[in-house]
């Protein structure tokens, strides 16, 4: 057990009568607490002060300074705010019982009290108390891991991203070079150089794919969203994959029309959303896929126009069991596990699009294809 659940409790008990503060003292001390008595307001500030308890037991009724002044001095100051107060008077009207609360009392008995009434509230509080502390704890322990973890992604992205990059642009100037002079400047075939360079870009992948997550993770996705025509963002995309596509035996058709109201968006983290979407689709999939964007102006549940953009393919489809959890953190299937990769793709794809404001999901059998969507909103 921890310290914090074995902990019995430091009480004071605060009463301008003697017997009174005797009686409760000794009950309480049989109990197992630890007891410090104040007979005025003013010295249970000063003990307060000196050795902040677990908590106070307060009688209302004091002469000079009365229980109701004492909490609020207490509730004023940073260092004894958090100490539950327990209101304990002989005074039974609902108005009392209120103003204690409104003080910031956490619980009231009244006089005379039952030994079984007052330890049940004490304990209740006390638990409370204890369990604030064990979460208090947990934060910190939180927080000391995530700066842990963003110092060793700040390795990652430096000490591993930097040298593959490197790697990757002498490899293409190699490549470049070697075009521009119609020669081989070293002994090592163009088609090796190549499988260099697409492995460093791999690489190049996994490292943002991993960094990019814990930063979505630790300070939400930033967005910098501006009017977008979405036919001409994926007119560019279509464009720039058409190589990879030719390698694939792929063929996309670009059924989203240029009449299309315009989007709010930011353009580089949706182009990262369609180039994760369409990568998904050949990866799943053998040669000669075909790939078909659409896009139309819905109206949601709650009566809001969006745009929803759909990609679908003719593969092989997934069961509901597997779409239930495409777009869980380091999610992958069956095909990606025989593949290099982290299974962070689509689950990048929904914190973008959920950033937007939008959702995302898919719809599919198996072997009849699959169809993702997502939804984002019209420029106002």
């Amino acid at each position: 057990m921890s310290p914090i659940n074995s902990y019995q409790g430091n009480l004071l008990v605060v009463d301008d009568t003697p017997d009174n503060l005797r009686l409760l003292s000794a009950m309480l001390s049989e109990q197992g607490y630890k007891v410090r008595k104040a007979l005025n307001g003013q010295m249970a500030l000063n003990t307060i002060y000196q050795v902040p308890p677990d908590l106070i037991l307060l009688d209302i009724n004091m002469p000079q300074m009365n229980g109701y002044d004492v909490c609020q001095n207490l509730k004023s100051n940073e260092k004894t705010q958090e100490i539950p107060v327990i209101f304990i008077s002989a005074l039974d009207d609902v108005l009392d019982k209120v103003k204690a609360f409104k003080m910031g009392g956490v619980d009231y008995i009244t006089k005379p009290f039952q030994t079984e009434e007052v330890i049940a509230r004490i304990e209740n509080q006390l638990t409370i108390q204890r369990q604030k502390k064990q979460l208090q704890q947990e934060v910190k322990e939180r927080q000391k891991t995530e700066e842990t973890l963003r110092i060793y992604l700040h390795a990652v992205s430096h000490d591993l991203r930097n040298p593959v990059l490197g790697m990757s642009m002498v490899l293409k100037n190699f490549l470049k070079k070697n075009k521009e002079l119609q020669k081989q400047l070293i002994e090592i075939p163009e088609t090796i150089l190549e499988q260099m360079v697409s492995s460093c870009d791999r690489q190049l992948n996994l490292i943002n794919s991993l960094v990019e997550t814990q930063q979505f993770e630790m300070g939400g996705v930033s967005l910098n969203c501006q009017s977008l025509n979405l036919f001409s963002l994926t007119q560019q995309l279509a464009s720039e994959w058409e190589l990879i596509l030719k390698e694939h035996q792929a063929i996309l058709i670009n059924n989203i029309s240029a009449d299309l109201p315009l989007i709010n968006g930011d353009s580089d983290r949706l182009w990262r959303v369609f180039e994760n979407l369409m990568a998904n689709a050949l990866k799943h999939n053998s040669q000669g896929i075909q790939l078909t964007l659409n896009a139309e102006v819905i109206t949601t549940e709650e009566s809001l126009s969006m745009i929803r953009c759909t990609l679908g393919d003719n593969g092989i489809g997934m069961s509901p069991q597997q779409a239930e959890t495409l777009f869980e953190r380091y999610h992958r299937g069956e095909v990606a596990k025989r593949t290099l990769g982290l299974g962070l793709g689509l689950y990048l794809c929904r914190q973008i699009i959920e950033a937007h404001g939008g959702k995302i999901g898919v719809l599919s059998q198996q072997n009849f294809g699959a169809n993702f969507w997502f939804t984002l909103p019209i420029t106002t």
